[in-house]
């Protein structure tokens, strides 16, 4: 007869329990794939180092963990992504399973850094914005290319659209008379954004030379969807031929499209809805990048600054 406290059993258990929580995410709570995948690798990570069945498992276990992952000196965003996985888990066992004492609840952890967001400016957008009609066209690439890139970079700083969000478009999420977008977001979450004209402008322009009439809305010279690595790709190639000093991730036009937008007078309210974030806390970093703009300029152009 097998021993029920052996690594192979503790394998058979973590097999069993994380799978059935798996589900739980992908069914119950409609998490995100990314989500999903998160956690399943934090418990992974976990269970290597321990062959104690999850429900065996002590404060102290987490708590050796954690300071083992410390001292690799991984991100801190990082670490508490993974103790979100294990909290999420053990909240599942004890409501599900009956669990009488979570494990994770006893420990702290360490402080999420406030890195405010590095952003372009306006001239940068605009420099930015106009270098697909700018550049020579790339060999062998179809006629419409051009467009399709200019098309894609007014998109995604007109809408402030995650990278994943503006890869999933489709011909039909767009609506021109509206002059709006729907949005598949976190979650499976669905949300209604705003597109100025010079973005609708572009992306009738790229679709009536490539004749996208219906399906993906950017394609590539397959006439495949556009991956959103393609698309960070696009922003790279366009980078070089700009003065922009700093790298550029398609996250930045992100910030950018929101720094913008609280500069220019919307409420935090109103951009949290337009970014898709589900707490307020997550949308008010920009709050603090529109201060220390203003801190700079005040003592820029204040006599006694």
């Amino acid at each position: 007869m097998s021993d029920p406290n052996s690594p192979a059993a503790a394998a058979r258990t973590k097999d069993f329990l994380v799978a059935e929580f798996v589900r739980f995410l992908e069914v119950e709570r409609n998490a995100s794939s990314r989500t999903v995948s998160a956690y399943q690798k934090a418990l992974t990570a976990f269970r290597a180092t321990k062959a104690v069945p999850w429900k065996e498992c002590t404060a102290d276990d987490f708590r050796d963990y954690l300071f083992s992952v410390m001292k690799k000196k991984q991100a801190r965003s990082y670490i508490r992504l993974q103790f979100s996985a294990f909290r999420t888990f053990y909240r599942f066992l004890v409501e599900r399973h009956g669990l009488a004492r979570d494990p994770v609840r006893e420990l702290e952890l360490p402080k999420a850094e406030k890195k405010l967001p590095l952003l372009l400016t306006r001239p940068q957008i605009d420099e930015l914005l106009t270098a697909p009609l700018r550049v020579p066209k790339e060999p062998r690439s179809p006629a419409w290319m051009p467009l399709r890139d200019a098309a894609v970079m007014e998109f995604f700083y007109s809408s402030g659209l995650r990278l994943s969000e503006l890869a999933s478009l489709n011909v039909a999420d767009v609506d021109v008379y509206t002059e709006s977008v729907r949005v598949l977001g976190k979650g499976r979450k669905e949300r209604v954004c705003p597109v100025g004209a010079p973005a609708l402008e572009a992306v009738s322009r790229y679709r009536a030379r490539a004749n996208v009439q219906s399906g993906p809305l950017f394609i590539n010279k397959s006439r495949q969807r556009l991956s959103p690595r393609s698309i960070w790709l696009i922003l790279k190639r366009y980078l070089r031929h700009t003065s922009i000093p700093i790298s550029l991730s398609p996250h930045k036009l992100r910030h950018s499209f929101a720094t913008h937008l609280l500069d220019g007078g919307a409420d935090l309210r109103s951009v949290q809805a337009l970014l898709g974030h589900a707490s307020l806390s997550t949308t008010q970093i920009y709050t603090h990048v529109t201060v220390e703009r203003l801190k700079r300029a005040y003592d820029d152009a204040h006599p006694r600054a």
